[in-house]
């Protein structure tokens, strides 16, 4: 299907589907059950299923039919496609949402098949694998107005939401500081890889594997012959189609950081990590982020550390209590410090402990998650709003972005025109806020 004819399609779904299932803010579903299809039934999009298994799962895309077999056979009256715009193209008429659980290099090219034909949308994190990529799928959601949910799944922690009322409480005082980090790509307490990172492309030629239809899988990435260096699983490490321990853990953990201090588009990023390779990320990195004041909110700087790095130890940990190792914030307070154990915000802690047990804790004003995909759910049925819609996830993927540019390009500073979406004093980096799209793949800025 080439982009021409998938975008005659397209419109043709807008003339054809009624109102009543289309929903979107306002409208009700005809049934109490949503009508959903899965582009990406293996891996993390088994998982995604499953936890809406309680809708009419009714039809399944993937390229790799063996890895979702299991998923398949939960699902067995779920029709099953390896394209997902002939899926999209062939059942529009049949579903009222999507779950997109590819890997990231696809994530904009089906979020906005599904948006265009005024489809809810729940795509895993990050959003997008580029920039422009991130303004496309976010204002395209805004203009349809359907419901939208991220897959950041710690937004429905309840430490998340103690996170923003102790802060916005005046615990720590102003923040104008914050380190986040996650382990990955290293595995705790080994120097094994998740994925493998800071390596070179690999020589070697083996042959696809049958169930395996490699040229989807590589949707509109640039051509790479087959290898499991990338497929099915260790992609994240790629230039080409993932994003490291920051496009991963990055999501997680500076969401709560972004919501709590209500951050906007940095003004400035820069990095330094372990070597970088022209293919593959670096092993290791750590990233600054300057934001400006946000009204009465003071400018923050926030510094990310992933590859098993860590921030400076805060002098008031107490003697033998060491920095989370795996995955952790540290917000720093003109008058104290909170610290996060574990992804998404799990665990927040004032310190030291004495500091925690004196303190007075606020009334919980913050609404509780009925539970991350019933967030999305409901908002599809209801037009409530969800805890990470893509008014949220975009901005936030656009930022984590800005980062990884930044260390792609061996650290350089880049000051960033949001409003203009450009970098301004390094001209030759907004040849990296997309790519060339690969024949037949509609770009997001057509």
């Amino acid at each position: 299907m080439n982009r021409r004819s998938f975008l005659g399609a397209s419109a043709g779904a807008f003339m054809i589907v009624p109102s009543r299932v289309i929903g979107g803010r306002g409208h009700t579903a005809p049934s109490d059950k949503l009508n959903i299809a899965g582009i990406g039934a293996g891996g993390q999009g088994a998982w995604d299923l499953d936890c809406l298994s309680t809708q009419n799962i009714v039809a399944l895309a993937d390229v790799d039919w063996d890895r979702a077999a299991e998923t398949f056979q939960k699902f067995p009256g779920a029709r099953r496609y390896k394209d997902f715009r002939i899926m999209l193209d062939k059942e529009h008429r049949n579903i009222d949402a999507v779950v997109i659980a590819t890997p990231d290099h696809t994530h904009a090219v089906a979020a906005l098949a599904s948006i265009q034909m005024k489809k809810h949308v729940y795509c895993e994190k990050p959003l997008t694998h580029t920039i422009q990529e991130a303004r496309s799928v976010t204002a395209a959601a805004a203009r349809a107005g359907v419901a939208t949910q991220m897959g950041n799944q710690g937004m429905a922690f309840e430490g998340n939401r103690l996170i923003k009322e102790w802060i916005w409480d005046d615990a720590i005082g102003p923040v104008r500081e914050v380190h986040v980090w996650s382990d990955r790509p290293t595995r705790l307490g080994t120097r094994d890889l998740w994925w493998a990172q800071g390596i070179e492309r690999p020589a070697d030629l083996p042959p696809v594997p049958a169930g395996l239809d490699y040229d989807l899988w590589l949707g509109p990435a640039p051509f790479r012959p087959y290898h499991p260096a990338y497929v099915p699983f260790s992609w994240r490490g790629w230039w080409d189609f993932g994003e490291g321990g920051l496009g991963d853990m990055g999501v997680h953990n500076i969401a709560p950081v972004w919501s709590a201090l209500k951050l906007t588009s940095p003004k400035s990023v820069c990095a330094s990590s372990t070597p970088v390779f022209p293919d593959t990320l670096p092993v290791a990195s750590v990233v600054h982020y300057e934001f400006p004041a946000r009204g009465l909110l003071p400018p923050v700087k926030l510094h990310w550390y992933d590859g098993g790095l860590l921030p400076p130890r805060p002098e008031e940990l107490e003697n033998g209590r060491e920095l989370p190792k795996e995955d952790g914030i540290l917000f720093v307070g003109d008058k104290g410090k909170l610290l996060v154990d574990g992804w998404g915000g799990a665990s927040p802690r004032l310190i030291p402990e004495s500091r925690m047990q004196e303190y007075e804790l606020p009334a919980k004003t913050l609404p509780r998650s009925i539970g991350h995909h019933e967030e999305w759910i409901k908002a599809c049925r209801e037009g409530t709003p969800t805890e990470s819609p893509f008014g949220f996830a975009g901005p936030l993927t656009e930022m984590l972005l800005l980062g990884i540019l930044s260390v792609r390009l061996g650290g350089k500073k880049l000051d960033w025109d949001s409003g203009n979406m450009k970098i301004t004093n390094v001209p030759e980096a907004n040849g990296y806020l997309h790519y060339a799209y690969r024949d037949g793949w509609m770009s997001p800025e057509e």
